[in-house]
Order: structure tokens, then sequence, then C-alpha cells
């Protein structure tokens, strides 16, 4: 895949995003939204008759040859990736020698009770942070325990920042604190345990 058409599969899924969240929070027609089933089917059978994504072979051709330009697979996973229309999108703006900070907006398509985010779109935001973290940190690991702790209702529409950091190692296992804030207020807590990949 060349540069332009990862740009291009970019710009396919931002605009599929933007469409998922003017779904849920708009009303149309009946004619409209039969016109919109027909064009997603077509799309969809279009898409299906292209070349299936190998994330494992397209990953391996990106850690050979990083400055290709090469799609990696990365940004189609599930939670924050900029290829995946379902996705969020989440910023990464700082970074210290044990952490990170970024921001996410949640939009209408992960509403839970209206005008807040569903919990499991915030957990799974805090996986993603964590996943950010662990890269940060020269690791290879994965999420083994997930603790979130809701303080507040996490509005939509809001610009909303996330802090993670390690606070500790004990064998193969990394701990990672995270908080989600809204301005100066703490809306969710997150404590992140992660297995680390065995030394052959």
């Amino acid at each position: 895949m060349t540069v332009d058409d990862q740009v291009a599969r970019l710009d396919a899924a931002a605009a599929l995003r933007d469409l998922n969240h003017a779904f849920v929070a708009h009303d149309r027609d009946i004619n409209g939204l039969r016109s919109l089933a027909k064009l997603a089917t077509r799309e969809a059978d279009a898409m299906r008759n292209g070349a299936l994504r190998d994330r494992v072979a397209m990953s391996q051709a990106w850690l050979e040859s990083p400055g290709s330009g090469l799609d990696s697979g990365f940004e189609d996973r599930a939670v924050a990736g900029r290829a995946n229309p379902t996705a969020t999108v989440i910023e990464i703006h700082a970074a210290g020698p044990d952490g990170l900070v970024a921001s996410v907006v949640l939009g209408p398509a992960h509403s839970g009770y209206p005008g807040r985010a569903h919990g499991g779109i915030v957990c799974a935001a805090f996986d993603d942070i964590t996943g950010f973290t662990i890269r940060h940190l020269g690791e290879q690991a994965f999420t083994g325990e997930l603790t979130v702790r809701y303080v507040a209702p996490v509005p939509l529409g809001e610009r909303l920042e996330i802090s993670a950091r390690l606070d500790g190692r004990e064998g193969r296992k990394l701990f990672i604190s995270e908080q989600m804030t809204l301005g100066e207020n703490v809306v969710a807590t997150c404590r992140a345990t992660c297995i680390t990949a065995a030394s052959e």
C-alpha cells in the first residue's frame, strides 16, 4: 500500500466515523434511510471484493522497512485506529520518561445514558492508552488486568485528557495508573497490570 493509498484509507475511515456519529445523533426520513441502506450495502459488497488485509504480514513488512510508507496495519486496531471507522480518535500530546498524556473527544456513537459516554468505551480508551504507554516504555506486553473507577459522568463532545504513568515493576508485571479529566475534574481512573513478553 502506497502512502497515497493509506491517506485515502484514513480519509474514508474518518468520513465513515463522522457518518456513524451523525446517524446516531440525528433522524432522517424513511426514503433517506432506505437510500443510505442501499448505498452502505453496495459499498460493503465492493469492499468484500477487495483483497483481505493481513495485519501480521503488514506489521512484519513495516518492521523490516519502517520508512517505506507501507501500512503496518496498526491503524486498523479496534479502539483508536485511525483507519477503523468504528474507533475513537485518541491524540498523544506529550510524554515523559515513564508515561504520557493524551486526549479524546467522545461522540454520539459512544453514548450510553443520553449525553454521557458508555462505560465500556471509557474502559476501552484506558486500555488503548495502556498500550501506548507500554510502547512508550519500549516494552512488549499485554494487558493482564484493568480496573476502572467511574468518578463522575463522562460527557460527550468535550475534550477529555488522559494521563498515564508507570508506577512500578514486579518480575514480568508492569503497573500503570491512569486518570481521565475534564478540565480540572477527574471523571475516571484506571489501574492496569500488564505482562511483558517472556524472554527467549
